[in-house]
């Protein structure tokens, strides 16, 4: 907890069951362009948002699968893209893909990390809104379609669902800072992901603490007794 407190990475690895994948994790409203520049030059994968629940049904976003149906009447090819065999998991946490309205391009490390800054610190300045006034200032400041993605958790957190999402709003919640997490996957020269045991060295060369899905489960139950 003390080096996502400290706006440093940790890796997290879901399980061999799941994806069986190791993502770079940092508290958003720590996230830097050094952040994005690490993340894409030895993460490789998706650079991605993660929140809670709670902000997204505050915001009012929806679940790109859920939208997707809504209006696949008038896009029918939406019917037929329809993402019902994802092979580890029942449904997508993909929402909303938005960049902060004072980027250029959106797709830069100053962009991306500027994006996900503020989009902690709308977080925090929307706490004690209702809804049609988060909505209004989440409006003001950023658009969307963008270049960050945001995925949403479950509403019951590890109780619901096991994946990267949950796991990082978990660590965000039991150490104190904003529900929004920046994520990546990280990738291996092989086109696979870097297997566990190549992410534990990667960990231990850079100084990273390397957790676990089931340790983050482990402390989770510890800390919402």
């Amino acid at each position: 907890m003390t080096d996502l407190q400290h706006g440093k990475f940790v890796l997290v690895y879901d399980s061999e069951n799941r994806e069986g994948e190791t993502d770079f994790v940092i508290a958003s409203q720590f996230v830097t362009p050094e952040s994005i520049k690490r993340m894409r030059q030895d993460g490789g994968g998706l650079i991605f948002l993660m929140t809670s629940k709670e902000v997204a049904d505050q915001l009012q976003m929806p679940f790109l699968a859920n939208l997707y149906s809504d209006i696949s009447d008038n896009y029918p090819v939406l019917k037929e893209l329809v993402p019902d065999d994802i092979p580890y998991d029942t449904k997508s946490s993909f929402s909303l893909y938005i960049n902060h309205r004072e980027t250029f391009t959106g797709i830069t490390d100053h962009d991306r990390s500027l994006t996900m800054q503020k989009f902690a610190e709308l977080i925090k300045r929307i706490k004690s809104l209702d809804s049609d006034l988060a909505i209004k200032e989440f409006g003001r400041e950023f658009r969307s379609p963008g270049h960050v993605p945001i995925c949403v958790a479950s509403k019951n957190l590890l109780n619901e669902r096991r994946g990267h999402t949950e796991f990082v709003i978990a660590l965000m919640q039991m150490a104190g800072l904003v529900s929004a997490g920046g994520g990546c996957e990280i990738m291996g020269n092989n086109g696979k992901a870097l297997s566990k045991e190549d992410t534990m060295r990667y960990a231990e060369k850079n100084n990273f603490v390397f957790l676990e899905g089931k340790e983050i489960v482990k402390a989770w139950k510890q800390w919402s007794k």
